[in-house]
């Protein structure tokens, strides 16, 4: 550690010591460090507000800091809890397995208990430099009866009055100690921050509150299925804050990432009156403008119904988003209901490098291969000029298995730039339109395609007008923070009834500019349009769609 580390100005507040401290070492430490720490720390201002969710009154309160980071969080939570003229004892238990910015935790906390002090509160400082989830392995085992056990009473348990965390971010391979404690709570490559909420939860007295900030991406997808029931089954959610930029939160660390700080309160059977429950709402463009904070108020079980398989956190900010995850929950149809699956693209590039050209004979011995660039709002174009990447594939034996026969699909793209406009795009292809028996479709689409059959025109059109679609895009975006559109989840994206699909593509085969056109012919089946006033609920009802004189949907 060098020797010009910071010190305390006169009078300064602990947690804008701590964050002095954080910037400072963020500046000193490779960029390879912060990544393999998962570091990316807490800005002051971002921590007081986290602190400021805490509610509780009490005289001794326990506290629980997992990956401390320079302490700006523990700091920011015990100034709250003085702040408040009643607490008198704080114990803080305090990880960070970073020996250097242990080092800078230890001046934070020390400095901290100085200050309380002169407010006549005592702090004790339990400081570890262990590995947090590997610390409490055991509390993620499973029972014999199969439940959440990482919620039960343990004999070594400590139990903490508050937690408040910014975790590391980074996977972990299965095969780390750490993947394998965690094989009851998540599956795959898991990462690290929902291992710390997990642990962290099991660790809470009932009643006991924490407040964590990470990614969204936990709030759906099926690497998070597990976790989020079993978290969710004793944790009730009491805020949650979203940044909608994607920069601002950790600018200094230049992370692009959906960040979401969320409060929650352990407390048994809350799921059996989720309907009385509410939530706070809030979002702000970033860090700097908690002042001009959007708050709402909804009730928990319309963004999280635990009675559902995939327990999905949908998180909606505005008025347009809350109407449409409230009125598309009145569309019963799913794929999987109307018969319909969803693949991924076979073509994995690096493992099928001899079969990749830049030109060929299409049909003769090559097939067209198919990339995310190829698809477009409404259309699927092949090939495109200009394009760098192959665009052929060869027809062999060996190749056979990864290419797909010429059907009509619908597909779509599976990941997205994290700034576009709408995070769905889609284009129908139709049989015969690549004049190819054979398709290669590259990993990164998805196709919806009707097992031992195939689609029609105007299903594949219909079902494509409904997922370019803002009503349906902005349904997605309230559940999903990712880049990636995973088939998992399109699976459980709402539908109307099926006629109703099949008479928007023959509507929409005649409107003269499919992209332009498409919010409007929804709006005339449900009654609804983003960025509209109007809180009419959205229905599905057929006779709400009319044939116009050219064709085109006329708006009910």
């Amino acid at each position: 550690m060098r020797r010009d580390v910071p010190v305390p100005n006169e009078g300064e507040r602990p947690t804008a010591y701590a964050d002095r401290l954080g910037s400072w070492y963020a500046s000193i430490v490779s960029p390879k460090h912060k990544k393999e720490f998962g570091q990316y720390l807490t800005p002051g201002p971002v921590a007081d507000y986290m602190a400021g969710l805490f509610d509780l009154r009490e005289n001794v309160v326990r506290i629980l800091d997992p990956g401390a980071g320079a302490g700006v969080l523990t700091c920011a939570v015990c100034e709250h809890l003085a702040s408040k003229k009643r607490t008198t004892e704080l114990h803080v238990v305090a990880y960070e397995n970073d020996a250097n910015l242990a080092a800078l935790l230890e001046k934070s906390l020390v400095y901290l208990r100085q200050r309380l002090r002169l407010q006549a509160i005592s702090l004790h400082i339990d400081l570890k430099q262990d590995d947090f989830v590997l610390a409490y392995a055991d509390e993620l085992l499973q029972d014999s009866t199969n439940s959440p056990s990482f919620f039960q009473e343990t004999g070594r348990r400590q139990s903490f009055d508050l937690i408040i965390s910014n975790p590391p971010y980074f996977k972990i391979p299965k095969s780390d100690p750490r993947a394998k404690a965690a094989s009851t709570v998540v599956h795959g490559q898991p990462n690290i921050y929902a291992l710390f909420m997990a642990v962290g939860g099991s660790l809470l007295r009932p009643g006991g509150q924490l407040v964590f900030i990470t990614p969204r991406s936990f709030a759906s997808g099926p690497y998070f299925q597990l976790f989020r029931e079993r978290f969710f089954n004793k944790m009730r959610p009491e805020a949650i804050h979203v940044f909608e930029s994607r920069t601002d939160a950790f600018k200094r660390d230049d992370i692009l990432q959906e960040n979401i700080i969320m409060k929650a309160r352990r407390e048994e059977g809350w799921t059996a009156k989720s309907g009385k429950t509410y939530v706070s709402v809030s979002s702000t463009n970033g860090s700097k403008d908690f002042h001009r904070m959007r708050e709402r108020k909804m009730r928990l079980g319309s963004i999280l119904d635990m009675r559902s398989f995939d327990k999905v956190l949908h998180i909606p900010i505005s008025d347009d988003e809350e109407r449409i995850l409230e009125a598309l929950r009145s569309w019963t149809g799913r794929l999987d209901s109307y018969g319909l699956q969803i693949s991924t693209g076979p073509v994995v590039p690096f493992r099928a490098v001899p079969f990749l050209k830049e030109g060929g004979s299409v049909p003769e011995t090559h097939a067209p291969l198919l990339w995310m660039q190829h698809v477009k709002p409404m259309a699927v174009e092949w090939p495109l000029a200009g394009q760098r990447k192959p665009q052929y594939f060869v027809v062999a034996d060996e190749s056979m298995k990864l290419l797909v026969p010429d059907k009509t699909y619908v597909l779509l793209r599976r990941f997205s730039a994290k700034e576009d406009r709408r995070r769905l795009v889609a284009g129908p292809l139709f049989k015969g339109q690549l004049r190819s028996p054979l398709i290669g479709l590259e990993n990164h689409l998805n196709y919806i395609h009707r097992p031992g059959g195939t689609l029609n025109e105007d299903e594949a059109r219909g079902l494509a007008v409904l997922f370019n679609s803002s009503v349906l895009d902005t349904y997605f975006r309230t559940m999903n923070g990712n880049t990636q559109v995973s088939a998992t989840e399109l699976r459980s994206i709402p539908l109307p009834e099926w006629d109703l699909i099949v008479k928007i593509g023959r509507n929409a085969k005649s409107l003269p500019d499919h992209a332009e056109s498409i919010d409007s012919l929804i709006g005339g089946i449900a009654r609804i349009e983003p960025n509209r006033a109007s809180k009419r609920p959205l229905t599905s009802d057929p006779n709400l769609l009319q044939e116009g004189s050219h064709g085109s949907a006329a708006i009910a």
